[in-house]
């Protein structure tokens, strides 16, 4: 079911039951544990959204990030070398002017991805709307502010956290989470839209056959399609 954003002015204080307290661990753990092999071959993530915040529910996602673009096989490698099972790797690209991305599937709830060309500012900014933390923070128990799909600012307390809409409140919530106001517009306007007209497509979604790296199948699109050559020189 799709999530529909809250209205203007919506507030709420929400405590959190022991079994939420207990899945948070849970996932966090388990985030860890990929972000510590990832780290072993000197490359930092992040992990963001509801395991960021603490806001998780039963059907909360693992999604993990390196922001640079890095080399496929080295990725692979290391998720291999703390015997994580690969069970899906996929290119997507959300819409032409956005960066490409690998996508590594461990299992249906955890993903790890990174950019396979240079990202813009704005796709950068999307991680911190959401909420994000490193590996350290993620030690320390620490949880971040950020924006839920409803367009909630998710603020955690000791017994839970505190949400609020940020529908109307997009310069102030901008210098909450130190990103543009201009990136919060754009996050506004995009999920109101989908919650108006449905869920928008994927411009590019390419399944990777077994034996294919990430740059091959990239070097495969960008001599097909003018689009993906025109983000890469642009």
């Amino acid at each position: 079911m799709a999530i529909k954003p809250a209205g203007c002015g919506d507030y709420k204080e929400v405590t959190y039951s022991r079994a939420r307290w207990e899945q948070l661990k849970a996932l966090r753990g388990k985030a860890m544990s990929i972000m510590a092999a990832l780290e072993v071959f000197h490359m930092g993530s992040t992990v963001h959204g509801s395991t960021a915040r603490g806001d998780v529910k039963e059907d909360s996602d693992i999604d993990i990030f390196i922001a640079e673009v890095q080399n496929s096989f080295l990725v692979e490698t290391a998720l291999e070398h703390a015997r994580l099972t690969i069970s899906n790797r996929r290119i997507v690209q959300a819409t032409p002017s956005n960066a490409m991305k690998a996508h590594i599937e461990i299992d249906e709830q955890t993903t790890v991805s990174f950019p396979l060309m240079e990202m813009r500012r704005v796709q950068r900014e999307f991680y911190r709307f959401g909420g994000q933390t490193n590996l350290s923070e993620l030690k320390a128990d620490m949880r971040v502010v950020g924006i839920d799909k409803r367009l909630m600012l998710i603020e955690p307390t000791q017994t839970g956290h505190v949400e609020s809409s940020i529908v109307g409140r997009e310069e102030a919530t901008s210098k909450i989470l130190g990103i543009s106001t201009q990136t919060v517009l754009n996050r506004v306007h995009t999920l109101l839209r989908r919650d108006e007209i449905g869920r928008t497509g994927i411009y590019i979604k390419k399944e990777l056959a077994p034996q294919e790296t990430f740059e091959l199948a990239m070097k495969k699109l960008v001599e097909t399609n003018p689009a993906v050559r025109r983000r890469i020189k642009g």
